[in-house]
């Protein structure tokens, strides 16, 4: 393809070598070269971004993968974005695989939703489209005034297990918590396997943190009629009247609902960072009899020790897409394998940019995937 004439450049925001290699996959589907650009950071930890070519009058994809230092990240996707609108881009677009800070997307005590800050953010720059990967929660799209297309990683995943997976007949997804049941039940349905749920204490789910939201604030020390000051106390917001205090949650111990002896366990997520609760779970699995256990995830964040705590785990195998850089990781723990991506964001800029239909992409994707 001739890039000159093709009407649109895609650009890598990142500035690291690791970060990039799913920006050179997508470009090499297309056809096309990757923009010129220099993305780096300054001896004050400053980022600047020069582009090397113009842009005018041109449509932009933007390539942003996140690494361990998200901020920086964040920092380089808005000031390219900025750069570009300042060069007279006519759009851009932002192709970000895992998109930042998306656990943080309910409101918690004396908190913030910083999701819906950065999609603020995003727009301000000069964003005008967004094409991501399953978001931690669907929801998230109504924080953007653009475009967002939501595209899914499942199909990629089931076809893993069906290839690479052993006697995967004999297997049984498993929902790690309660919350993650829809995710392992579209599985399930699509692979004619049984379904499992476990629930107990090991878990914490992010609904059970307090909101502070039924908590009425703390009434500050106050005078009675004879001078004395009076205790700070919590008060019922109309004198007289008592509300119904919430009862503090119990778990119980931790259960498997679903037959797994026998069995080889595929325990499904959107997300894999801290593997705490992961490894806690095979061991469950392991005890209650499942041979083989396999963990499917889109994002790999895999912070901390987790490649060392897998490694060492009843676990037998991480599956994760390339959405996020963990080659470093896969180099600590043989354990993780990776599935590529490139193919659906290529064909996401590829329609994007010819003005086709989407639905191509989200052909038997249902509400609830």
């Amino acid at each position: 393809m001739n890039v000159a004439k093709s009407g649109y450049r895609v650009f890598s925001a990142n500035s690291t070598p690791a970060c990039t290699e799913l920006s050179k996959k997508i470009t090499e589907r297309l056809g096309v070269e990757l923009g010129k650009s220099v993305v780096y950071q300054e001896s004050n930890r400053e980022t600047r971004v020069e582009i090397k070519e113009s842009v005018r009058g041109q449509t932009i994809f933007i390539i942003q993968t996140i690494p361990r230092d998200v901020n920086t990240a964040i920092m380089e996707l808005l000031i390219m974005a900025y750069a570009l609108k300042t060069s007279c881009a006519k759009n851009i677009i932002g192709v970000i695989p895992y998109f930042p800070y998306s656990k943080q997307c309910k409101m918690r005590k004396r908190g913030s939703i910083v999701c819906k800050l950065l999609a603020s953010m995003l727009a301000k720059a000069g964003l005008t489209h967004i094409i991501t990967m399953d978001l931690h929660q669907k929801e998230i799209q109504g924080f953007f005034t653009f475009p967002v297309d939501n595209l899914r990683a499942s199909p990629f995943l089931l076809q893993y297990i069906q290839e690479e997976v052993p006697d995967y007949r004999n297997a049984i997804i498993v929902a790690k918590s309660p919350s993650a049941a829809k995710r392992a039940q579209s599985y399930a349905e699509r692979l004619r396997l049984g379904l499992a749920v476990m629930h107990g204490e090991a878990q914490c789910s992010e609904s059970d943190m307090a909101d502070g939201r039924h908590s009425p604030p703390c009434v500050r020390n106050t005078f009675g009629h004879s001078g004395l000051e009076l205790p700070c106390k919590q008060q019922a917001p109309f004198p007289g009247i008592e509300l119904p205090i919430m009862m503090a949650k119990e778990k119980p111990p931790i259960t498997v609902v679903g037959d797994v002896g026998g069995r080889i366990a595929i325990i499904v997520d959107d997300i894999i960072d801290d593997v705490e609760d992961f490894v806690a779970a095979a061991e469950i699995l392991k005890e209650r009899g499942a041979y083989k256990i396999y963990i499917m995830a889109t994002h790999g964040l895999l912070s901390a020790d987790a490649p060392r705590l897998i490694e060492e785990s009843a676990i037998d195998e991480v599956v994760v897409t390339n959405t996020v850089p963990h080659e470093v990781q896969k180099l600590q723990c043989p354990k993780i394998k990776t599935v590529d991506v490139s193919m659906i964001l290529a064909e996401a800029i590829r329609r994007i940019h010819n003005g086709e239909s989407m639905a191509y992409l989200f052909r038997n994707i249902t509400v609830d995937d």
